[in-house]
């Protein structure tokens, strides 16, 4: 069983590979694999593109694939953090509510093009990432007002609590806002359509950092699954470390919704299933999630950009569907191994 486990772990990487070449060469325009290759290897020897489909690969595909790598990833991640964190299986990174806050901002400025002044290029991403910031330091702080010991429950409860009151200002916005209505309804049901380079460069670099802090403190992690107190006989700061964790998934979640919108279930699916083959040591499950989730919505991306084709499907509803099914039959699998 401990082979099987190591090989399953070595194998989830190359498979991320092999997944992340499919989506690229794979959709609606047909184009071969080594055709692919070569309009992607002349990009980076700065040779000249013959292809007329090199547009398609390079300024489309590419970076819709590495932006659905990387928002899975760091949607993954969270979940998995979040839920060592909160020691809920239940909990992801939208479990406080700055999902909410965020695609509450992202919302605001599709409807009344609000944005903010010297980055106006940036717009829905400048604002998502500024509403999940001020979610983030409304949550925290009333939990603390509440509960000075910034106790799990409490947390959840502002954090849920918040969520409905975002979700509602944001019904309330989009009633008003006219023909931007349907584009606005796409967006929030999550859509990586039109992802750029600089998406997928501010997705790295959030990912790189939040992710490092989050890797820093595996050891804590597994700590907190055993129970707080307990993290705290052994000498963790459990306020100082939960606030960190906390920060970082919420930054990561602040971006992730900027860009894709509200991705369901990725964050809440997937750790179960990287667990199940991990184990629960979150120095190992946490780098495999990641390669896990990338995979996950890589396939999910495609599927929503070709089962419909030449028509796009929301991948939020792919997620969705495929998350509920995949969760039930993990929860029924858990329930007969007790």
């Amino acid at each position: 069983m401990k082979h099987i486990r190591k090989f399953w772990i070595f194998l989830i990487p190359f498979v991320t590979i092999i997944i992340f070449i499919i989506c690229v060469f794979a959709g609606s325009v047909s184009l071969s694999f080594g055709e692919t290759v070569e309009i992607i290897w002349t990009a980076i020897t700065g040779g000249v593109q013959r292809h007329s489909s090199a547009g398609i690969i390079l300024s489309v595909r590419l970076p819709r694939v590495c932006a659905s790598a990387l928002t899975g990833a760091a949607l993954t991640l969270c979940g998995a953090a979040m839920q060592g964190l909160l020691r809920n299986p239940l909990a992801d990174g939208s479990t406080i509510g700055v999902s909410s806050g965020a695609s509450l901002g992202a919302v605001l400025s599709l409807a009344f093009g609000i944005s903010i002044p010297g980055f106006e290029d940036w717009g829905k991403m400048a604002i998502a990432m500024l509403f999940a910031f001020f979610s983030l330091l409304f949550i925290l702080g009333l939990s603390e007002k509440l509960d000075h010991s910034l106790s799990t429950n409490t947390i959840i409860l502002i954090g849920v609590i918040y969520s409905m009151f975002a979700s509602s200002l944001s019904s309330l916005v989009i009633s008003f806002a006219g023909e931007r209505v349907r584009s606005i309804m796409f967006w929030t049901m999550g859509s990586l359509s039109g992802s750029s380079k600089r998406n997928v460069i501010v997705l790295l670099i959030a990912l790189t950092v939040c992710g490092s802090l989050l890797f820093a403190h595996a050891d804590e992690l597994n700590a907190f699954g055993i129970g707080e107190d307990t993290a705290r006989h052994v000498g963790i700061h459990v306020k100082r470390v939960k606030l960190i964790i906390l920060i970082a998934v919420s930054i990561l979640i602040g971006v992730c919704v900027s860009i894709g919108g509200t991705i369901g279930f990725v964050g809440l699916v997937i750790p179960h299933i990287t667990r199940m083959i991990t184990g629960p040591n979150h120095k190992i499950m946490l780098p495999v999630s990641m390669f896990t989730g990338a995979s996950f919505l890589m396939l999910s991306d495609l599927i929503s950009r070709t089962i419909i084709s030449p028509k796009e499907l929301s991948i939020g509803v792919v997620t969705s569907l495929i998350g509920a099914v995949v969760f039930v039959y993990v929860f029924y699998k858990r329930r007969q191994g007790k």
